[in-house]
């Protein structure tokens, strides 16, 4: 039963948009190609060993670990707003 405006499984909807949008996001993220010798950011070599574990890896160990902390303030958006302001 939906209220209001809403219709019926639209926060389904809503949920289901954040999953994909998520899925997406992550999937933009995969490396993807032959792994680079040398970081495509600071032109350091990359190790061997980091080559053969990570395929595709693009980035030294501390240029991806920059990258992945700026990522984490990432947080997306929530498409249902909160409880409080759905009452107003």
């Amino acid at each position: 039963m939906a209220g209001g405006f809403a219709k019926d499984g639209a926060v389904q909807e809503q949920i289901d948009a954040t999953i994909e949008d998520a899925i997406r996001r992550a999937r933009e993220q995969l490396p993807k190609g032959p792994s680079l010798t040398h970081c495509e950011e600071c032109d350091k070599e990359i190790p061997a060993a980091r080559r053969e574990a990570v395929p595709g890896v693009r980035l030294c160990i501390a240029c991806q670990s920059a990258h992945d902390k700026d990522a984490a303030k990432f947080s997306g958006y929530n498409r249902r707003g909160s409880k409080d302001s759905q009452l107003r």
